[in-house]
């Protein structure tokens, strides 16, 4: 499970125009977007609908995803709350309570459920390989 860990320090290091200063932006200054799914999105790198990109999210307490799939691979790293993500199909065994510090990888194409199950919103740094998207999986 190295593998995708490298990448995301590799990918984070290689950024276009990252290499020659320093980019600092306080929590309190994060550009939040609201998505219809009720996520929010902070973008830090990248154009999420054109391309790779890193990005922070958050889901107010309590809220679930539909089960849907993405046809990029995506890293997280839990900042605050506490994640849960399992295959919509049910047979994730590995599925566990994710809190701060916490990393996870969902496969591009692997349909899941992703849910804020703290009482405080749930807020991850991500990165995607690929454009983002979310396809909703019709039961």
């Amino acid at each position: 499970m190295l593998k995708p860990i490298l990448t995301l320090a590799f990918i984070s290091a290689a950024s276009p125009g990252l290499a020659d200063q320093i980019t600092a932006l306080p929590s309190a200054d994060l550009p939040w977007a609201v998505t219809p799914e009720g996520a929010e999105f902070a973008a830090l790198d990248g154009d999420r609908f054109v391309e790779p990109y890193m990005a922070m999210v958050r889901l107010p307490a309590g809220l679930a995803s539909p089960p849907h799939v993405k046809t990029a691979n995506m890293f997280g790293v839990v900042m605050e709350g506490t994640f849960v993500h399992t295959a919509s199909d049910g047979s994730d065994r590995a599925a566990q309570n994710l809190g701060p510090g916490s990393y996870y990888y969902i496969p591009a194409g692997l349909p899941h459920v992703s849910a804020c199950v703290s009482d405080v919103p749930c807020v991850a740094f991500l990165y995607q390989d690929g454009a983002f998207d979310f396809n909703v999986v019709q039961n």
